[in-house]
């Protein structure tokens, strides 16, 4: 039995919907219930996230900012609000969510890593702890949560074999047949150090900055592929997922919230 942490990489500058008065994790969509369901209070972003960590009886996340974003550790603090123990890091390479993500590695290197992304609101609410038992049974190095999407050319569409193991993640593909895109995963101290190094032998090419394409999880999963390791998936075939990386999508989500909000006859 592994630890269990989440990572959420909150390092981001959010370019597409700036300017905005906080950090684009903290931006509300929705509300929550507070007083036993009494009252209501704005539902920020990346509560979403957290919550449904907490549901999968995830108990310890580290949040990976950039300089500047000082108003989320401020409005989330150490989790109590959340029933979470959160720990912040630092950002020190800006070229990618993956050298975000390999802040953490002296903390999760031997721990069993829950990825999720704080701008991303997804269902159904059990995502993270039907990734937990399908790794528990495969014993696979990665198993990603997959997602029915129509925004092909925005995300990492993933190719499934004859058995459903993933077999090729695509990014961004200007054209596909394929269905599903990978939102959050969960992987074993063997993807860390895998991505650790990759990061590592990344880093001694890298010369200007400027010309530095940006590196995505999904080239890192990609090349763990390429290098055997074992990938499942669990696909959420009736879930939804949006991203409120753009002002359309901030619309999607607040109906979506509101949504939930009704079901649960709040």
């Amino acid at each position: 039995m592994r630890e269990v942490i989440g990572l959420v990489p909150a390092a981001g500058t959010a370019s597409r919907i700036a300017p905005l008065p906080c950090s684009k994790e903290l931006y509300p969509i929705g509300f929550r219930s507070t007083n036993n369901g009494s009252e209501l209070r704005p539902k920020v972003v990346t509560h979403y996230l957290l919550e449904s960590l907490r549901s999968a009886d995830v108990t310890k996340a580290y949040i990976i900012l950039r300089e500047g974003k000082w108003d989320i550790p401020k409005y989330f603090g150490d989790g109590k609000m959340i029933d979470m123990d959160l720990a912040y890091l630092m950002m020190d390479s800006p070229y990618g969510v993956p050298f975000t993500l390999d802040q953490a590695y002296p903390f999760v290197k031997d721990a069993l890593v829950a990825l999720g992304f704080p701008d991303i609101i997804f269902e159904p609410d059990d995502a993270y702890r039907k990734l937990f038992i399908k790794q528990t049974e495969t014993n696979a190095d990665i198993v990603l949560g997959l997602f029915p999407t129509l925004q092909k050319h925005k995300t990492d569409m993933v190719e499934l074999d004859e058995r459903g193991t993933v077999c090729a993640i695509h990014i961004k593909p200007e054209t596909t047949k394929l269905v599903y895109s990978w939102e959050i995963a969960v992987w074993t101290p063997a993807f860390t150090k895998y991505m650790h190094d990759y990061i590592a032998a990344k880093k001694e090419n890298i010369i200007d900055f400027h010309c530095q394409k940006e590196l995505f999880v999904g080239d890192v999963i990609q090349a763990a592929i390429r290098d055997d390791m074992y990938i499942e998936s669990v696909i959420y075939q009736n879930g939804n997922c949006i991203d409120i990386g753009t002002p359309e999508d901030m619309v999607k989500a607040a109906y979506m919230s509101n949504r939930v909000l009704k079901d649960n006859s709040i």
